[in-house]
Order: C-alpha cells, then structure tokens, then sequence
C-alpha cells in the first residue's frame, strides 16, 4: 500500500520545530503491523504541560517531524497483531515515545507500543483515564515511591507537593490526602487557589517564594517527604527540610533541571532522591501506579478538576497552559 492510498485520520500537526502545530490529516499504516505494536481509535488525550511545549513547536520536546503531539491515548484496540490484547478492549498508553518522537493522541487513530500499553482499569472509562492521563500516571508513580521507601499514614508531619496547582500536583494531593497522608501544598497562587487545594486534601497551603531562592543546605525538618515537580532551588530547599529518613520524589522541572545543593541532607539526614519517568517505565510499574489510581482516586474530584476541550481547541488550550491560564487536568475528546 503506497503512503497516498493510506486511510488517514484528522489530526493535530507540528511540521517543524519553532513552528506551532495546526489542523490536518496524517496517514495511518493499518497493515503488517509488527508484534510489538498496536493500532487503536483514539478516543480521548488529554493536555499536559509537555504537550503544550510540543504543540508550540518547542525543540526540546519535538524530535521528529511531521508529529502528533499527545503523549496519551485513550480508545479502543482496531489491530492487535500480537495477541496481547483484542480488538475493541479499552486501551490506554501514557508516555512510551508518543508526541515526542513517534505519532501521539492528538489523532483519531494511532499505532501505539503493545508493550507499554495496559488495559482500562475497571473503574474508570475512557474520559476519566485520559483526565488522569501522564499527570496523574506520574503522580502515582511518585506517591508509589514513598511508599515503597517507608511513607505511611501514622506519619504526622505533611509531605510537601510543589507545583501543587498543576495536573501533577493536583492528583498527588488528592491520592496522598485519600491514603490518609498529611499534605502541604506549594503554590505561588495561593490567594487565588488555595480553596481548590484545600478541596483536593491539602491541609497546609504554602508560598513556592519561600523555596525559590538559594537557602541553607539544612533547614529545620518538616516534611516527611517531598514530592517535586520544580527542580532547581525549590526541590533542594525541599530536600533541605526533610526529615531524617525521609524521601523526595522528583519528577519536573519547571524552575529548571539543576540541583544546587549539597550533600549534607543525605549523608546526615539519610534522605533519599529517586526520580519517576513516566516515559519509559515498564509494563510492572505502570500497572501498579494505575491499580493506586483506580483504587484511591475519587472520581467525583477528578471531575471537579478537569475541563474539556475538542481537538480543534487543544492549540489554543496549549497556549493558555503556557501562559499560567489553566490549572488542573485538561481532557482532549478526540472525535
């Protein structure tokens, strides 16, 4: 079959980099499928902050051209060579190359990896797990690493969650607070969004200015873990103030991706650093983070923090993600 005689399917486009993404169609390879991979009909994405850099063109996250971005996909199987899965089961994939350096979500049909792709958990549909999408995937990821460090929630000092408005932060608020954990939520919108944290579970509502600037490379301990979306000086004042013992879990890097700070936490502390990739977690991991979604996460508050956009709004929803105009979790219907 020649690449003109292809079905293809309406898209969201990004044709070079720095170049800003646009409506069209790509052709979809429905054939000789490997054993490795999957085609599925999408049916929801959803928007991320690194969709948002993808569909402004931004190289960094762009690595092949022409691309979809949307580094979810939610729908059903069309093709399953391999025999992992059926056609028509329910189907989600976060991450795993897609609206990075392979065709994403932001299309109504997609080749996808089989083997970084699980079936829908039983609770959820297919809005409610793009809605959670990678955010609330790396979310877990960072709760689950807490956990298997010691985390518990006889515990009574809070664990701190920078960029607590995000679709990271939002989530980790919420699943700490429904296991019972004490969370403080760094946010530099607290006038404006402290009553939607406090919703989530967070007990404290606290200002990222206090953690923005170099500070001391110990501090009183406070936390009893930390989990970061921020980087830079935040994640180091952040590890700073742990308590002995303790675990902060990285996972952004939105003020930057250095680390100045010390030694000092780790070696007189015994706090530990481990970092969550939800790209290229393995097929183990990534079904345990989503039995923690599907067994803790409230549904009803999932819905109170996410807002719906059709494919021919997600550019300019990406735009207002960019410019600090959305907070929470944004579903991408796909039709």
């Amino acid at each position: 079959m020649t690449q003109s005689n292809l079905p293809r399917a309406r898209a969201i486009i990004v044709d070079a980099v720095k170049t800003p993404a646009h409506m069209g169609e790509v052709a979809v390879e429905d054939r000789n499928l490997p054993d490795d991979e999957l085609l599925i009909d999408v049916e929801y994405s959803s928007l991320n902050f690194k969709d948002a850099m993808a569909l402004a063109g931004n190289p960094g996250i762009v690595r092949t051209t022409p691309l979809v971005p949307g580094i979810d996909a939610v729908g059903t199987v069309s093709a399953a060579p391999g025999g992992q899965f059926r056609e028509g089961q329910a189907v989600l994939v976060n991450g795993a190359g897609l609206g990075e350096f392979r065709n994403g979500g932001y299309t109504q049909r997609v080749r996808v990896p089989a083997g970084q792709t699980i079936a829908l958990p039983g609770p959820l549909n297919a809005r409610q797990a793009a809605a959670i999408g990678t955010a609330g995937f790396t979310a877990a990821l960072c709760v689950q690493a807490l956990i298997d460090h010691g985390l518990t929630a006889e515990e009574s000092d809070p664990v701190l969650v920078t960029g607590a408005t995000g679709g990271v932060g939002s989530i980790a608020i919420h699943l700490l607070s429904q296991l019972g954990v004490n969370v403080a939520a760094l946010t530099g919108r607290s006038d404006e969004y402290g009553d939607y944290l406090r919703g989530l579970g967070a007990a404290k509502v606290l200002d990222r200015a206090e953690f923005a600037e170099k500070g001391k490379p110990l501090q009183k301990a406070r936390f009893a873990g930390v989990i970061d979306t921020v980087g830079s000086h935040t994640l180091v004042n952040a590890i700073a103030q742990l308590k002995w013992g303790a675990t902060a879990a990285a996972c952004g890097m939105a003020q930057g991706p250095d680390l100045p700070g010390t030694v000092l936490p780790f070696i007189l502390r015994g706090v530990t650093l481990v970092g969550a990739n939800s790209v290229d977690a393995p097929l183990r991991m990534r079904e345990r983070a989503w039995g923690i979604i599907a067994r803790h996460l409230d549904l009803d508050v999932l819905e109170q923090m996410t807002q719906e956009v059709g494919l021919d709004e997600v550019i300019a929803a990406g735009e207002e993600l960019l410019a600090g105009k959305r907070h929470g979790r944004t579903v991408v219907r796909i039709d």
